[in-house]
């Protein structure tokens, strides 16, 4: 396989993996919203008397429910919610991962390693770069932290 090739394959690769974990930070924004709208409704069942009616709507109709089968089926919403935005949470942390993968796999392809031997001024410029990044990196947290 040439070297166009693999890289047509990797960067196609990494594309898809891209568009899995679009799809799965989807996924989990929506069950945040549905999990912020059950707790909601959770809020309003400890503020009812036992005057109060609770209905269901079934298609267009609403119908009557008993208000201890209503906060029961809310808490296994909740419950089945939770699971859920577990489930997507391992599910976004593996995409991420094998994305970062794929995409330096990919930046191989464009950038090959500087070999110390045979760029020895290129790799020390290289190496004082990314120590430079990293000290920016790190004072940048720290003024973060300090003014929170």
């Amino acid at each position: 396989m040439s070297l166009e090739a693999r890289l047509q394959a990797a960067s196609s690769e990494y594309a898809r993996l891209q568009a899995e974990l679009s799809a799965a930070v989807e996924s989990r924004q929506r069950l945040d919203a549905q999990l912020s709208e059950n707790e909601l409704v959770k809020k309003e069942f400890a503020v009812l008397t036992p005057n109060n009616t609770v209905y269901k709507l079934i298609g267009p109709v609403l119908v009557r429910q008993d208000p201890a089968d209503a906060r029961a089926t809310v808490d296994k919403r909740l419950e089945f919610i939770r699971s859920e935005i577990k489930r997507v949470e391992a599910q976004l942390t593996d995409y991420d991962a094998r994305t970062e993968k794929k995409k330096d796999e990919v930046c191989l392809f464009c950038f090959p390693p500087l070999s110390r031997r045979a760029h020895p001024p290129l790799h020390r410029q290289l190496v004082q770069i990314q120590a430079q990044i990293q000290a920016q990196g790190q004072h940048t947290a720290a003024a973060t932290a300090a003014t929170a």
